[in-house]
């Protein structure tokens, strides 16, 4: 160990990960008292938004809804310049935050928690770190002191918050070759934060979800000549951005009290008059009319909620993208192309749909090409570029726009043991087995913030997060003052909330697509419902219930 075994290196709570949740934990936690540490793989705070720096990189959530409500005070000072943040504009909110509470002291960065074991006999982790990807960055910066003492340390906590992240484990491509590629590649996820210069080079972008949909406009105003190798194509709708003006965001601000009340009761987060009618029961002018409305509002579930089956009926959500692919063919010049851009193998929404400025009409560009990859796959990466079945590609940079392991991919990469020493990922081979999202049995005194089994990625994050913080928090407040020494989920409340999540996805259209929601876009991993399809408010009460009976469903020992 690199320091003595002192109460230096005994802490209350440990939190993995120091971006929008693992902040707010700390925050928490603090107030009642807790010793806590904070570790974190990066060079900085701000989790997703301090790795997403690619071109055009932006939530697709309002700034004014993905914003944190615990704070009226910072709800009030924090100006918003535009209706969607982009990363930057993110990632300077998150510092401010931690600057404003003071979180940073309790922090350690360049810190990656490699392991945790549960020690059954002292009902305390035992975690053991190393140096992470922005270890040399923190010591370069001369802030490295403490984070090269914490860096390869065990450490020992009575709590566990894992808030390492939806998408934040990056996927490469399922092809061979990447390391022989003898130009430039850059992982959305991971993109270097001194900027790509594209201007003057032939750049390869393979993936079209949403960093290759947001990303792709602007690299091709940049690159000589820009490829995209598509395998799947995916919906997306105009994000219709703009800048912020000052009397917009004082009405909001004077609103937000029962605004934000209305988010945590909603189904996604975000405040939305919902639907009372089929889109089957209406004339098809009037769906036309109402999805047109959608397209021009800039938002990305309006279109899902238009009617009351877009999300449950195949025949419903046919409508709903038959028209997305009209505009599709209405923008893109070339038919062949517009084809290929066009969904037809998944319902609109059951993939994570896109926000997008002028994403199609960048094909329109003479200096912009689509390689169709169902129709030529690739065969492997060269030296100069990229073969597929139809031949040889040559590029100087390659962007990969690959997605993430998601929901499951962080929590797995650490080695984490339980009870017995049963390991995590041996646990959730088959798919992840979890109460609530936030608790899985045999692992006492571990809480997931936003895990597989909780709304999750199926809502506004920051609602989400806020709420999982809050009752992890409230639970260690009740086990202190009980007396408690851990809490563990139940096998038998496990499995019936497993076998919940199952039954209300499946009453969806969810499954039918081949989504990162279904972990079906990561080779071998299980296919099984990731997110909670229930909604964020009638799963805040579920939540509530449970600890309003003392945690039911859970084992309390002294």
């Amino acid at each position: 160990m690199a320091r003595d075994e002192t109460a230096a290196a005994h802490f209350d709570a440990v939190v993995v990960g120091a971006g929008l949740a693992g902040l707010y934990t700390l925050h928490r936690l603090r107030r009642l008292g807790l010793r806590v540490r904070v570790y974190e793989a990066a060079a900085g705070v701000g989790g997703t938004w301090y790795w997403n720096r690619y071109p055009g990189a932006r939530c697709d959530i309002e700034s004014m809804e993905y914003s944190y409500s615990f704070s009226p005070e910072l709800e009030q000072e924090w100006v918003w310049t535009e209706k969607y943040p982009s990363q930057p504009e993110l990632l300077r909110y998150i510092e401010h935050v931690a600057d404003r509470f003071d979180l940073r002291r309790d922090i350690r960065l360049g810190t990656r928690v490699a392991a945790a074991r549960f020690d059954e006999a002292a009902s305390r982790w035992m975690i053991r770190t190393e140096p992470g990807e922005g270890a040399a960055q923190v010591a370069g910066d001369g802030l490295g002191t403490d984070s090269e003492e914490d860096a390869g340390q065990t450490v020992s906590a009575q709590f566990l918050v894992m808030a390492t992240g939806c998408l934040s484990a990056v996927k490469g491509p399922e092809v061979e070759g990447l390391e022989r590629f003898e130009g430039d590649c850059h992982h959305t996820g991971r993109w270097p934060h001194e900027g790509v210069d594209f201007t003057g080079r032939r750049v390869a972008v393979i993936g079209t979800g949403s960093s290759g949909i947001q990303s792709i406009p602007i690299i091709a105003e940049q690159a000589a000549h820009l490829t995209v190798l598509q395998r799947t194509p995916n919906f997306s709708m105009p994000a219709r951005n703009v800048p912020l003006d000052p009397e917009t965001q004082r009405t909001r601000k004077a609103e937000y009290p029962e605004h934000r009340r209305l988010a945590r009761e909603s189904v996604f987060g975000i405040p939305v008059d919902f639907p009372v009618k089929s889109a089957l029961d209406v004339r098809p002018e009037e769906r036309e009319r109402r999805y047109q409305e959608s397209w021009e509002k800039g938002n990305l579930v309006d279109i899902l909620i238009s009617y009351t089956d877009i999300l449950f009926d195949r025949r419903a959500n046919d409508t709903a993208a038959e028209f997305i692919r009209g505009k599709i063919r209405e923008i893109v010049a070339d038919p062949d192309v517009a084809s290929a851009l066009s969904p037809t193998d998944h319902p609109v929404g059951t993939k994570r749909p896109c926000l997008d400025s002028g994403y199609y009409a960048t094909y329109n560009r003479d200096d912009v090409t689509l390689v169709d990859l169902r129709r030529s796959p690739i065969v492997e990466i060269t030296p100069k570029g990229i073969r597929t079945t139809e031949g040889e590609h040559e590029f100087d940079d390659i962007v990969l726009a690959t997605g993430f392991d998601a929901m499951t991919g962080a929590l797995l990469s650490i080695d984490i043991r339980g009870k017995s020493g049963r390991s995590l990922r041996e646990k959730w081979a088959e798919g992840p087995r979890t109460y609530l999202g936030i608790g899985t049995a045999g692992f006492p005194n571990l809480f997931i913030v936003t895990g597989p089994g909780s709304p999750s990625v199926l809502s506004n994050m920051v609602v989400s997060i806020e709420q999982h913080v809050e009752w992890i928090a409230d639970c260690v407040a009740f086990l202190r003052r009980r007396g408690f020494a851990s809490i563990d989920a139940t096998v038998e409340a496990e499995d019936a909330w497993v076998e919940h999540v199952k039954e209300v996805g499946d009453l969806t259209l969810y499954p039918t697509a081949d989504s990162w929601f279904m972990g079906a876009n990561v080779p071998g991993k299980p296919r099984v419902i990731l997110p909670y399809c229930g909604g964020v408010g009638v799963y805040r009460q579920k939540c509530d219930e449970v600890a309003a009976k003392d945690y039911e469903g859970f084992t309390l020992s002294s």
